[in-house]
C-alpha cells in the first residue's frame, strides 16, 4: 500500500529565537523549552508545529503543548487485528516484561530496536518480531507502524545522550505517525509527580508528552509509575552480597517501588478496559520505602551488614550548580536535578484502592518488596551454598 506522512513528519525544521525588550516573542514549537539563552542562541531543531509563547526563566525548564498536532489521520485504511502491538523500549527493564507478557496472554508482538551491534536475539528467542528503527531518526519509524493496532511507549533515552532527543524529539514524532497513520490506541509509561517538578527536565518532558498525548486525540492510556524493584537489585542486594559499597543518601524520601511484572499485567487489563481510555493512571506499591529501609531489609535477608557510603543532598545540590557552569556537563546536571528530586523530603506513592477497583485486581495479588526480595536472597542463597558444596566435592588433595 502507498503510505503518505504528513510533511512535518519527514523533515525538520531549524527556528531562531529573536529576544525583544521583554525577553518574549513568539515562535512556532510545542515545547516552550526554558533555559537562560543569549539573545543569539538558537533553538533546537523541532518536528513540532504547536504555536506557543516562549519565556525563560533562570534555571528552568518548562513547557506548554496546546492544539493539535496537525498530523493527517489517513483512517480508514486496511484492518489491522486488536491483537498487534509494538512495544517501543523493549530491551528496558519495564519493556521486556511488556514484551513476555504480552506474548504469554497471545498477542502479536512486534519490537522496536535501535540497530546495535549486539541485537536482542532474546527477544526473538521470546517469539516477537524485531524491527529497527531510531526514535531519533523520524523517517525511519513510519515502516514500523504498519500493520499495528497498539503502540506500548515504554522508551526512554541513554544515559549518555541528552534527554530530550528520545524522550520528546522523538516522542513527538512516533505520536504525530501514530495520529497520522490511524493507531487505535497508545499506552505511555510516565513518572508520577511528573507535573510538580518542572525544574527537572526529564520529569517537564514527561508532563510536556502526557499533554501533547491527550492534544493529539489519539485513544490513549497514560501511565505514571513510581519506581521499579528490579533497580534495587544492582543498587543494594548485589553489593551488599558481593561485600562492596552501597551508596545512599541522609534524605527522607520515600518511594513505592512495584514489580514490573506487576506493572505489566495491569498494564494489559487495563488496556482490555474500556473504561480505562483517556485515563491518568498511577501505579504505586503496596508501602513506599526510604533507602535506609532498604539497605535494613537487604541486611536482614542476605544475613550480613553493608558498607554504606552516605552522599548528602547537599553534595548533590553543589555538585549540580558547578555542572550548569560547562556546557558539555548540561546534560548531567539535569540528571542530577533528577537525583535531587529522588533524595528529598518527597513520596513517590499514589492510594490505589480506586484503580484496583477499577481493573478489578485484588491489592493481595501486587507482590510487596518483602517478597520480592525475599525471593531474590533466598534463590541466590541457595545458589551460593550449592555452589559451594560442589566446589568442595571436586577438591582434590595430594
Amino acid at each position: 500500500m502507498a503510505l503518505r506522512l504528513p510533511t512535518q513528519l519527514a523533515t525538520r525544521g531549524t527556528f531562531h529565537l529573536h529576544h525583544n525588550n521583554n525577553s518574549k516573542s513568539t515562535t512556532t514549537a510545542s515545547l516552550s523549552w526554558r533555559r537562560t539563552l543569549s539573545p543569539d542562541t538558537p533553538l533546537i531543531h523541532s518536528s513540532t508545529s504547536l504555536t506557543t509563547k516562549k519565556s525563560y526563566v533562570q534555571q528552568m525548564v518548562t513547557c506548554s503543548a496546546s492544539g493539535s498536532t496537525q498530523a493527517v489521520n489517513l483512517a480508514p485504511g486496511t484492518p489491522v487485528r486488536p491483537t498487534s502491538i509494538l512495544v517501543v523500549g523493549s530491551t528496558g527493564t519495564l519493556g521486556r516484561q511488556i514484551v513476555r507478557r504480552a506474548l504469554d496472554e497471545g498477542y502479536d508482538v512486534r519490537c522496536l530496536v535501535r540497530p546495535r551491534p549486539a541485537p536482542a536475539d532474546f527477544l526473538r528467542d521470546w517469539g516477537a518480531t524485531v524491527v529497527n528503527a531510531d526514535l531519533s531518526k523520524p523517517e525511519t519509524i513510519p515502516a514500523t507502524l504498519v500493520g499495528i493496532h497498539t503502540i506500548i511507549d515504554c522508551a526512554t533515552g541513554r544515559p549518555e545522550e541528552p534527554i530530550k532527543t528520545v524522550d520528546w524529539e522523538g516522542k513527538v514524532a512516533l505520536i504525530q505517525c501514530a495520529k497520522a497513520m490511524g493507531i487505535q490506541k497508545y499506552v505511555f509509561f510516565s513518572i508520577h509527580n511528573c507535573d510538580k517538578h518542572p525544574e527537572v527536565p526529564l520529569m517537564e518532558i514527561k508532563y510536556c508528552t502526557e499533554k501533547f498525548l491527550q492534544d493529539s486525540g489519539l485513544p490513549h492510556i497514560t501511565i505514571r509509575l513510581c519506581g521499579f524493584m528490579q533497580g534495587l537489585i544492582g543498587q543494594y542486594a548485589v553489593p551488599i552480597l558481593e561485600e562492596k559499597s552501597v551508596w545512599g543518601t541522609d534524605a527522607p524520601t520515600r518511594i513505592a517501588y512495584m514489580d514490573t511484572q506487576d506493572i505489566a499485567r495491569l498494564t494489559f487489563i487495563a488496556l482490555r478496559n474500556e473504561k480505562v481510555n483517556g485515563k491518568l493512571l498511577t501505579f504505586a506499591g503496596p508501602r513506599a520505602w526510604t533507602t535506609q529501609e532498604v539497605i535494613a531489609l537487604c541486611e536482614r535477608l542476605a544475613g550480613q551488614d553493608a558498607n554504606v557510603t552516605t552522599v548528602p543532598v547537599t553534595v548533590l545540590r553543589f555538585t549540580r550548580q558547578l555542572t550548569r557552569f560547562f556546557e558539555w556537563t548540561n546534560d548531567v546536571a539535569d540528571r542530577l536535578a533528577f537525583s535531587e528530586v529522588l533524595t528529598s523530603d518527597t513520596i513517590f506513592s499514589a492510594p490505589m484502592t480506586e484503580t484496583y477497583d477499577l481493573l478489578g485486581v485484588d491489592a493481595k495479588d501486587i507482590v510487596s518488596l518483602e517478597k520480592y526480595l525475599q525471593d531474590y536472597f533466598t534463590n541466590i542463597l541457595k545458589k551460593l551454598k550449592d555452589i559451594k558444596a560442589q566446589s568442595k566435592q571436586t577438591d582434590i588433595i595430594f
